[in-house]
């Protein structure tokens, strides 16, 4: 019968070929394997559940929900939009934004950062009249980089920290991180904006992908209703299947000359009413001859779909998204919420045809047609980013300084001791909530519960391949492979392998499998496992090779129009400078 350790490395192995096969959300396949270690005997029951409980993992959901207040209370968005105001080149903007996206990326989580960012840098992209795909990438690359600077500013860092407390018993403190980190983060933050956005392809930079990935190109048709229309007597919504066919919407509905109130979803069609459809141009024909409508206007972008209580909004889908995987139907959202989805953009390529039932992916731009004072709570529930300042959220400013002094007062209380890190962030948590900074609707809402699911059933996968002796075998494999070369090249091909992994799989994943590896290793060299522990904080952050390895290169891939190729050409030298600059810092820092 094979052994634990046996069934741990096929368990893990399965892990890995489907998070690298994309196709099953990395959280199911987290939870899934935890489940079969549970059933085969790997994993004990009574420990199956520690991960959800385990510091790093409450950590993480606090720093979520700090994020959040940041964002409510405008502080952020002061600092964003006011270094946007005094970038006056390219270059001037990418040092800029880049620097901003590091610092913001230190205090809170990095993919809140940038999503904050990316409308700042859209529109300033627009006004200068150049494709976003040259400031995208460097900003998103540096919000990455700046997560490495303190404790809270990225799950590996957190999770890195809780397995030292773990196995030495005492954990890495709020600035312990930093001299690594911050010269990590300059290095890198000085390559992207001197260097780095010149080597993205020119032909790409020609383009201003993001002004026009939702031009309403097609074609705004108002119909009339007529006698022998097979609509009349029907709810609007009810017409759904039929116009779906022919790639159309209905977006309006005007009954004895006056626009009725919202999308008409519950409206029945009458005889002379005009439908107000957004259509192909190509198969309008054939959609009016089928339905039996007549034309009244027939013209380039109308006016006629914007009223006083309906807006349009573009939006990016993230990795871990609840749409992601399912199509608008299957959300309902136009039947529940009233939220028509008119265009998804991949990669910079448009779908117009049966959106509706598109199954979306990660990186999507969807525009999004529905009422005012429902469509951001929408945005929210779906799990998307807007790429423009949302009209009606309204930012609490007055309170900018009353969160930033919490958060303050949290970061210094654990850092000196008075408080252990995951109760003085809870603490700081309580406090958003009483003074409404947070909304408590909001609270679950600014938790990204896939990240939470991953982290939770990895951790104990983890400890139970580390207690079966596998961690140890993989340390004895790498250190066998290097050992008549110094712990300092071991220490860097372990670095490189960690890095490697990170830009294939989740962060959180390798860092997971990655740490107990290091100490492991470290034992095996009777050296300092302190060094090895930051490589793994360092590299495993360090994901710039691929959409793919990290959040934020997902977030940027449709509104940037970039080819999977693209990451390449700026992540590659990045991922070596990083190396360079990080192996004799962390020598230094924390000597063997």
């Amino acid at each position: 019968m094979p052994s634990d350790q046996t069934l741990l490395f096929l368990l893990f192995l399965a892990v890995f070929g489907m998070l690298l096969w994309g196709r099953v959300r990395y959280d199911l396949v987290a939870f899934s394997a935890l489940t079969i270690g549970v059933v085969i005997g790997v994993v004990p029951q009574s420990n199956a559940f520690d991960g959800f409980g385990h510091p790093a993992t409450v950590i993480i959901a606090l720093v979520l929900i700090v994020s959040r207040a940041l964002s409510n209370s405008g502080a952020v968005d002061y600092v964003a939009k006011w270094v946007a105001k005094g970038a006056t080149s390219i270059f001037k903007h990418i040092c800029l934004m880049s620097g901003v996206a590091a610092l913001l990326s230190a205090v809170m989580n990095n993919v809140a950062a940038l999503a904050l960012l990316m409308p700042v840098d859209l529109k300033a992209a627009k006004k200068a009249n150049r494709s976003p795909s040259l400031s995208l990438m460097p900003i998103s690359f540096a919000s990455i980089l700046g997560g490495m600077i303190t404790l809270i500013g990225t799950p590996p860092n957190i999770i890195v920290a809780a397995f030292r407390e773990e196995a030495l018993g005492e954990s890495y403190g709020m600035l312990d991180f930093a001299p690594v980190g911050l010269v990590c983060a300059v290095a890198g933050v000085l390559f992207v904006s001197l260097i780095g956005w010149r080597l993205l392809p020119k032909d790409r930079a020609q383009q201003n992908i993001s002004e026009n990935l939702f031009e309403l190109g097609d074609y705004i048709v108002e119909v009339t209703v007529n006698g022998n229309s097979p609509a009349i007597g029907q709810q609007v919504r009810h017409l759904d299947e039929q116009l779906e066919a022919q790639s159309a919407t209905v977006v309006g509905i005007v009954r004895n000359h006056r626009r009725l109130p919202g999308l008409g979803r519950r409206i029945e069609v009458l005889e002379d009413d005009i439908l107000i459809l957004e259509a192909d141009a190509q198969t309008i024909d054939t959609l009016i001859g089928e339905m039996k409508f007549g034309y009244v206007r027939k013209e380039k972008e109308d006016k006629s779909i914007y009223s006083d209580d309906l807006t349009l909004n573009e939006v990016v889908v993230p990795d871990g998204a609840p749409i992601v995987g399912r199509s608008a139907i299957s959300m309902q959202l136009l039947n529940q919420y009233s939220i028509t989805l008119l265009g998804v953009s991949r990669q910079g390529k448009r779908i117009r045809s049966r959106v509706r039932s598109l199954l979306i992916k990660p990186g999507d731009i969807l525009l999004l047609l529905g009422p005012q004072e429902r469509l951001p709570d929408i945005v929210d529930r779906i799990g998307a980013l807007p790429l423009a300042n949302r009209k009606l959220e309204v930012l609490q400013r007055d309170k900018a300084g009353l969160a930033t002094g919490i958060f303050a007062a949290a970061i210094l209380a654990a850092s000196l001791g008075i408080l252990y890190l995951p109760f003085a962030l809870a603490i700081a948590c309580i406090l958003f909530v009483a003074f409404g900074i947070v909304p408590g609707r909001q609270i679950y809402q600014s938790i990204e519960w896939p990240v939470i699911i991953l982290i939770g059933s990895m951790i104990p996968l983890g400890i139970a391949l580390e207690n079966s002796g596998g961690t140890t075998l993989l340390a004895d494999a790498l250190v066998s492979i290097s050992k008549d070369y110094g712990p300092v090249v071991v220490l860097t091909l372990f670095m490189i392998t960690t890095m490697s992994l990170s830009d294939v799989l989740n962060n959180t994943a390798t860092t997971i499998i990655a740490a107990p590896v290091a100490m492991k290793i470290a034992e095996r060299l009777a050296v300092n496992p302190d060094p090895f522990l930051m490589a793994v904080a360092v590299a495993a952050s360090c994901a710039f090779l691929t959409p793919i390895g990290h959040k934020n290169n997902t977030l940027i891939l449709g509104p940037g129009g970039y080819h999977f190729s693209d990451y390449w050409r700026m992540g590659l030298p990045l991922e070596i400078l990083v190396l360079v600059v990080s192996i004799p810092t962390i020598l230094v820092v924390w000597p063997l």
